[in-house]
């Protein structure tokens, strides 16, 4: 087997504390996960042809035991918040439950790594309630973004000193510049991810790696929730 050599390589951090969603970055990853060079050259047979760049993911967390989420089995991080001085092109956070005491709880060392980290990387990808944590660094300030509509009322409420606009309709918003991608809830990561792949490797790779986990995703604006939670 021929280990595949791809001319770019993202370094990529996910964001773990304690009671987050699993699903907020496990289904995104499932999707950019394809382009792991490990993956890529296991399942190369099964592509007409291959990108020319790789994502390498490492899981950060505020130390190095088992971060327990909301629902499933203990997550182990790879490194620290504060023991990492690498530079990551692409940083994701999940979100998790929706208690402003929950997030009051959560390490100060992730929002240090975010402040720190997150105006250098080249792309900044939130699931749920994580751009809740991101509004919390400021980073949002003076941009477009959307989060889990059923606790929609309760970030817009906490973060109404910020300049941030909040998009209540919305599956993901994608700001101009490409720096900053929000995602509504949970499942939306997945949509997120698909249109992120789309910006990696253009329309018709990304079709190759979507069609393999067989996901009928959902574009910017095809938002149901926002209705169904009285938003808009």
């Amino acid at each position: 087997m021929t280990t595949f050599n791809p001319k770019t390589v993202y370094r990529m951090a996910v964001c773990l504390y304690p009671k987050l969603t699993t699903l907020d970055f496990q289904g995104p990853l499932e999707i950019l996960g394809a382009l792991t060079v490990e993956n890529l050259t296991t399942y190369a047979a099964l592509f007409s042809k291959l990108p020319d760049c790789a994502i390498e993911i490492e899981y950060l967390s505020h130390s190095l035991d088992p971060v327990y989420p909301g629902t499933g089995p203990g997550l182990l991080p790879t490194k620290t918040y504060k023991d990492t001085d690498a530079h990551y092109d692409i940083i994701m956070v999940p979100g998790g439950p929706a208690e402003p005491a929950v997030v009051d709880a959560i390490d100060p060392s992730l929002f240090d790594f975010l402040k720190r980290e997150g105006p250098k990387a080249k792309y900044v990808l939130t699931i749920c309630t994580g751009s809740w944590l991101l509004a919390r660094t400021g980073l949002l300030n003076g941009k477009q973004a959307t989060t889990n509509k059923s606790c929609y009322r309760i970030v817009i409420e906490d973060t109404k000193n910020l300049n941030i606009e909040w998009i209540p309709k919305a599956r993901f918003v994608i700001n101009d510049d490409k720096h900053i991608w929000t995602a509504s809830g949970v499942t939306a990561g997945q949509d997120l991810g698909a249109a992120f792949i789309k910006h990696l490797v253009g329309e018709e790779l990304a079709k190759m790696f979507l069609a393999v986990v067989e996901l009928s995703h959902k574009e910017e604006g095809d938002d149901e929730f926002a209705a169904y939670f009285g938003l808009v």
